[in-house]
């Protein structure tokens, strides 16, 4: 299935998903493409909120772009993989048979199949703004992207090396 397919499967039920794709082997490098992708996206939802601070507040957009883009496609896959390893390490003391390959999946999944919120989330703060309506996006987002990883995990924790 192609990511797009099984983005909108996660919606529907992301064990499934997470199962399947740890089943198809162990694949690093599609790992790899999940966050870089996810984080491109996190990246791209964040270009409408800059666009209207620096407006706003008459800074240069290319300054706060540059910012954004090494924070997101630099310093942010590195923070995940260490986030990731904690994860591992939490479920081993929790007695659980995880492998990294699959504490990683579960994560870098969780960030690319709730990457459409983001960019919702994205739009309502550079279109709306500050306020209520961007608050419950991105709530509506947290709450999707637990559910996504904490459904990983669930699969991660009880996955036979």
């Amino acid at each position: 299935m192609t990511a797009t397919r099984d983005i909108i499967a996660s919606y529907r039920n992301p064990v499934a998903v997470v199962s399947r794709l740890l089943g198809q082997g162990i694949r690093e490098d599609r790992n790899l493409i999940y966050l870089m992708v996810a984080c491109l996206m996190f990246f791209v939802a964040q270009t409408p909120r800059l666009a209207r601070e620096a407006f706003i507040e008459g800074a240069e957009l290319n300054m706060l772009l540059g910012a954004a883009l090494m924070a997101w496609l630099f310093i942010a896959p590195l923070l995940l993989y260490g986030l990731a390893a904690v994860t591992y390490l939490i479920l081993k003391l929790l007695r659980g048979n995880p492998s990294g390959y699959s504490t990683r999946l579960a994560l870098f999944w969780a960030l690319l199949a709730s990457s459409p919120l983001v960019l919702l989330h994205g739009l309502t703060a550079g279109f709306i703004g500050p306020g209520i309506e961007l608050q419950i996006v991105g709530l509506v987002w947290l709450c999707v992207f637990l559910w996504f990883w904490i459904s990983g995990l669930r699969v991660a924790y009880r996955q036979l090396k």
